[in-house]
């Protein structure tokens, strides 16, 4: 980019809970400003930005206001109406851009674009109603699992098929979305790696790390993965494949499974990531910072990586053990949400291993 954003100009983050949080902490690490678009009221990010609207995605006047008050968008999370996004680009550049939301936004879509670039993924196909579950599950087999092709997160929009008799009642959880089979893998464990591309096409990647999930959600990252070197060469190299397919401004998080054939691509998050949270304290550039990075045309920062780190979310009820935690040594990053949820994540401690 020619014109890098100055300091004190003015990122919009569409999106208001803990990724919206970290980027705005980012943000001002930069001397940069951030305002938050969320439809929620207190919103996590809205105690450290300078600037919050809460106001609805299909407010015209609050998104038009919006858009003229910022110098760029981004955004915390995936699932934003088109007809919001179609308002805002007419206002300020939206980074990442359009087709890696439209890709990633529809497990269909996304699938065929891996495989157009000549990944593997799972098996798959699309269930829009029963009787192509019952062809799906002919070709694939069972054990299977069905998705809904839109807005499932956290293991949420999913459902286990063990044998082909559980298809009627797998489809009647869809509860009438359009929905994908994704056919069972056999992986050994799962790695993810954060990659970031800036402006001027630079690709920087971060160093895969090994996720361990419980009930659908993330509880745990650990750096360095289980990798032989071939294969952590490998999962950067797909990631910067995507990220330069999509033309991509920002940071991705791209999950793999790791198989005796190869790494198997499981899904893209076009933002920062969950998995990613490590870098805060791993690195001295993290993810957050060269996601704003990007989104404000400066120059990607050094991601290597100066220990090793265990990422552990605090979720629901760990919020009792906060004490604990904090006499240890461990980096506390809290996202300050006020209710404690079951499944709700509610901060994540970084362990630091030195050599």
């Amino acid at each position: 980019m020619s014109n890098p954003l100055a300091v004190g100009a003015t990122i919009g983050i569409l999106g208001g809970g803990q990724l919206g949080r970290m980027l705005s902490v980012a943000a001002s690490r930069l001397g940069l400003k951030t305002h938050i678009y969320e439809p929620g009221a207190s919103p996590p990010a809205g105690e450290v930005a300078h600037r919050v609207t809460t106001a609805s995605y299909d407010d015209v006047a609050a998104l038009t206001a919006f858009g003229q008050s910022v110098d760029v968008i981004t955004y915390e999370f995936e699932n934003i109406p088109t007809s919001a996004l179609d308002l805002l680009e007419q206002l300020a550049p939206i980074h990442p851009g359009r087709q890696a939301l439209a890709t990633s936004q529809d497990r269909l879509t996304e699938k065929s674009f891996l495989q157009g670039l000549g990944l593997t993924t799972a098996p798959f196909a699309d269930v829009p109603d029963m009787a192509a579950l019952e062809a799906a599950l002919a070709a694939i087999g069972a054990p299977a699992i069905l998705k809904t092709r839109r807005m499932g997160y956290d293991g949420k929009g999913q459902t286990r098929i063990k044998t082909a008799d559980d298809g009627p009642r797998a489809f009647a959880d869809m509860a009438g979305a359009p929905a994908i089979l994704e056919g069972f893998v056999n992986f050994s464990h799962e790695v993810s790696v954060i990659g970031a591309r800036g402006q001027d096409g630079s690709v920087a990647c971060y160093d895969p790390g090994e996720n361990l999930h419980q009930d659908g959600i993330l509880r745990m990252t650990k750096v360095p993965a289980k990798l032989t070197a071939s294969q952590r060469s490998d999962a950067v190299l797909i990631a910067a494949r995507i990220l330069n397919a999509l033309d991509y401004v920002g940071v991705m998080g791209v999950e793999l499974f790791v198989t005796p054939e190869g790494l198997i691509v499981n899904e893209i998050a076009p933002r920062v990531h969950n998995s990613g949270h490590w870098t805060q304290n791993g690195c001295t550039i993290c993810q957050f910072e060269q996601h704003i990075r990007a989104v404000a045309g400066w120059p990607l920062g050094d991601g290597s990586r100066h220990a090793d780190v265990t990422m552990e979310n605090l979720i629901g009820d760990d919020m009792a053990k906060l004490a604990d935690y904090a006499k240890t040594d461990a980096a506390i990053h809290l996202y300050g949400k006020a209710e404690v949820k079951p499944g709700r994540k509610m901060g994540h401690v970084n362990r630091i291993f030195r050599a």
